[in-house]
């Protein structure tokens, strides 16, 4: 049976991405995303309801997004769930997170954290590592060329 694990969010940053550089040299940067979610209730008064999602860019997006990305910023993030799971003092946890591969701001120019302009693409990221801490991990991993410019 076939698979697919994609998802496409919009929200705002809840704070601002710092970018961190793991032993290999390759950026990753973990941001919060607030996402809403706006419908009617049984009574049919509008409820807000907002999810907070963590979501992890790796590579030349990880440093784009610290960069041009602040607090309160709208994007959209295009990427894949992970399930991490760990044990501690033999208690077991998880957490459902989003690989971030792809990002689209969303602000205009001198909105938001960012101020990027609107609806411009952004570099395709590569993909978070499975099951360790570097991406090399990852089947099919290549490492981005270093860009010299921004895209836009």
């Amino acid at each position: 049976m076939a698979s697919y694990n994609r998802v496409v969010l919009v929200g705002n940053l809840t704070r601002d991405p710092e970018v961190r550089f793991i032993s290999s040299g390759t950026a990753v940067t973990e941001i919060g995303l607030a996402v809403n979610d706006r419908r009617k209730n049984q009574s049919g008064e509008w409820v807000e309801d907002t999810q907070f999602i963590d979501v992890t860019l790796w590579g030349r997006t990880a440093e784009v997004v610290s960069q041009y990305l602040g607090k309160g910023s709208s994007v959209l993030i295009e990427g894949r769930l992970k399930l991490d799971r760990w044990e501690k003092d033999d208690k077991k946890f998880s957490k459902l997170r989003v690989v971030g591969e792809k990002f689209e701001f969303l602000d205009k120019r001198g909105q938001g954290g960012g101020g990027s302009q609107a609806s411009q693409p952004a570099p395709a990221a590569s993909a978070a590592p499975a099951g360790g801490a570097t991406p090399e991990n990852e089947p099919g991993f290549e490492p981005e060329p270093p860009a010299d410019d921004i895209p836009f």
